[in-house]
């Protein structure tokens, strides 16, 4: 079912909107659309523009609440706007001075860090290196060079150079040494290591003693850090910890307040003109809604509230609220899928709901497969809260209802009686058709019903948006209803063994209603005193409508024969089984159980899914698209409604 709404335009001194919003309007669902498109033809409006300023405190906010240990308890507390703000600038001002030392920490482990790698390769060289940096005629360089270098760079360098180089480590790749060179050639001798592709490493002047030492000095020295680094961490941790409910609340009251604020962007403002500036909210509530909220400002003389009705054409159509019975709600899920309806169509979720799980049982009727789906279903759906799973269940309930009627239980045929039929032998002896499955005769039937009651809804769908051309003249209106109402009757009584009626009652009962079919468009002109009556030229218009009523007449053969498919399924279900029966030598009377298990498992999960996407499609392309266009918009309270 689809809510009726009411239009409210909401109107009061600017500075007053927060108090409203807050008081008001967080208690209610209202749809709010922009006032300043909705009131286009009042003069003097303006937009309402302010910068929210929660936001940035809600951003901090959320950060502190990501602090927090998930699985620590929080009492549930409330804090009022005031004492928010305060804590979260409080905590930003003690974590930012936190933050800044903790980022100075990591600077200088990253140095020595950086320092430690460097000194790493040249722990064997028994040196102190103050002195060997200090030297006053000697140079010493620090480095690296690739192994597939080396050997030229021996070569070479000890061959026309005054160096010396101290090899240190070594790895698969490069080979770590430190060189000496006299200082008055230290340019001349850099100049050709660098071009033997020797990577030089410069190291700080301040390091005093051996490598070895100086790597154990790092080492303390950053062990320190880190033992700093994880006090900060543990005085975060201990800081938003010990406050954490209060954080939550905070986190929670500046999302309220900043969704509140956010009002305004759909707000407009009168201008002002030495007078008070007055702030005007538009939308859509549920009549409900619109009656408490009346009640509830009586008594406010700062708030003004004018009402409307949904017949009112200048706000376009209302969005559209589904309000189903809990049993039926999980089917709004496939409504949803083909579209919302709007405000003034039927709301097929019953319908959908019921079709669904008869057509779904009939399809896949056994009494042990279903009880299993309604089982799993409805426990799936108790604990994950998962539509689809309700859906399942429900189904499970229609299949174990056929699987009952057709004597079947876990595949077996011969364990329980038919109650109805069985649908594998079961035949009826039809005139000019001779034998045929009963299954599939019921189906058709079955078909032809819902094609009729579909038609209605689209007729009703029509009256509602005062469609003249789909109430009497489409192939789903009046006419078709009659012209497929005829010719249901006539097949009925032909079936039956009763008389036909006369040719010339034939001849009106078909042929009037495909006239008046082809000629829908000139007929609704026609009546709406609308001209040209037929656009275009008179003959092509003909063939063409020709032409459409022929595809209309191939759709309602082709729509009825679909229906054919719930008895093709009810029938291939045990021959499935039977399948599995035979694997498994229940013919030979001591039958394989693990056999049957794992085959009904998997009839159950591969036909459970065919089945289920068979039936939506019967659904969409055989039902919802001879009365149902789904178009509408969905309805989007702005604000989260609070307890009242």
């Amino acid at each position: 079912m689809i809510e009726k709404m009411e239009f409210i335009s909401i109107t009061g001194p600017k500075a007053d909107i927060d108090r409203v919003v807050d008081q008001y309007l967080s208690k209610y669902e209202i749809h709010l659309e922009n006032a300043l498109a909705q009131l286009k033809t009042v003069q003097n409006l303006t937009p309402y523009l302010e910068i929210n300023p929660y936001k940035n405190l809600l951003a901090r906010a959320a950060e502190f609440e990501s602090l927090l240990d998930p699985a620590a308890a929080q009492k549930d507390i409330s804090l009022s706007l005031e004492d928010s703000i305060s804590l979260i600038q409080k905590f930003d001002k003690e974590l930012t001075e936190i933050n800044e030392n903790r980022k100075d920490l990591e600077t200088q482990q990253k140095e020595l860090e950086e320092l430690l790698q460097k000194l790493q390769p040249f722990r064997q060289l028994d040196f102190d290196l103050d002195s060997l940096l200090k030297f006053r005629y000697v140079c010493c360089r620090f480095g690296r060079i690739s192994k597939e270098y080396y050997s030229k760079f021996e070569d070479y360098v000890y061959a026309n150079m005054k160096t010396l180089f101290f090899r240190s480590y070594s790895d698969d790749s490069y080979i770590w040494g430190t060189y000496f060179c006299p200082r008055s050639e230290a340019d001349s001798v850099d100049a050709v290591y660098a071009s033997m592709h020797f990577e030089q490493m410069e190291l700080p002047q301040e390091l005093h003693g051996t490598p070895q030492q100086v790597c154990i000095d790092l080492n303390n020295q950053l062990t320190s850090i880190k033992k700093s680094l994880k006090a900060l961490q543990e005085q975060t941790r201990s800081l938003i910890q010990d406050k954490g409910s209060e954080v939550i609340a905070a986190k929670e009251r500046l999302e309220s307040q900043s969704r509140n604020f956010d009002v305004r962007k759909l707000a407009a403002c009168t201008k002002e003109d030495n007078r008070e500036v007055f702030y005007i909210l538009c939308g859509w509530m549920s009549v409900s809604d619109a009656e408490a909220f009346q009640k509830d400002i009586t008594d406010d003389s700062n708030l003004y509230c004018f009402v409307e009705t949904d017949e009112t054409p200048a706000h376009g159509e209302p969005p559209t609220k589904l309000k189903n019975p809990k049993i039926f709600k999980p089917f709004e899920m496939f409504v949803k899928m083909y579209g919302l309806p709007s405000y003034h169509e039927i709301d097929p979720t019953i319908f959908v709901a019921l079709t669904y799980i008869f057509i779904f049982g009939a399809m896949f009727g056994d009494a042990g497969q279903g009880a299993c789906l309604l089982i799993g279903g409805l426990l799936l759906y108790k604990f994950k809260k998962i539509d689809l799973a309700a859906i399942i269940g429900t189904a499970g309930i229609f299949s174990t209802f056929f699987g009952l009627m057709f004597g079947s239980i876990f595949g077996f045929e011969d364990v329980i009686p038919a109650i109805w039929l069985r649908p594998v032998t079961a035949m009826a002896d039809l005139p000019f058709l001779g034998k045929l499955n009963t299954v599939f005769v019921v189906a058709i039937a079955f078909g032809m019903f819902m094609i009729l009651l579909t038609m209605v809804f689209h007729i009703i769908n029509a009256i509602r948006q005062k469609d003249l051309e789909n109430i009497w003249f489409d192939q789903n209106a009046v006419a078709g209803l009659v012209f497929y109402g005829s010719l249901v009757a006539v097949i009925l009584l032909f079936m039956t063994g009763h008389k036909l009626p006369a040719g010339i009652v034939l001849g009106v009962m078909f042929g009037i209603p495909l006239i008046i079919i082809m000629l829908k468009e000139p007929l609704t002109r026609l009546i709406k005193k609308e001209s040209p009556i037929i656009e275009g030229s008179k003959g092509m218009y003909f063939v063409q409508s020709f032409f459409e009523l022929f595809e209309v007449m191939l759709s309602y053969l082709s729509n009825t024969l679909s229906f054919v498919r719930i008895g093709a399924f009810a029938v291939s279900h045990a021959a499935m089984m039977e399948v599995v029966l035979m694997l498994a030598g229940a013919e030979a009377g001591s039958p394989n159980w693990l056999v049957i298990i794992a085959g009904n498992i998997f009839v159950t999960a591969m036909e459970g899914l065919i089945v289920g996407i068979q039936v939506l499609r019967l659904e969409y392309y055989e039902m919802f698209s001879r009365f149902y266009k789904g178009s509408g918009k969905p309805f989007r309270p702005f604000l989260t409604k609070k307890a009242k």
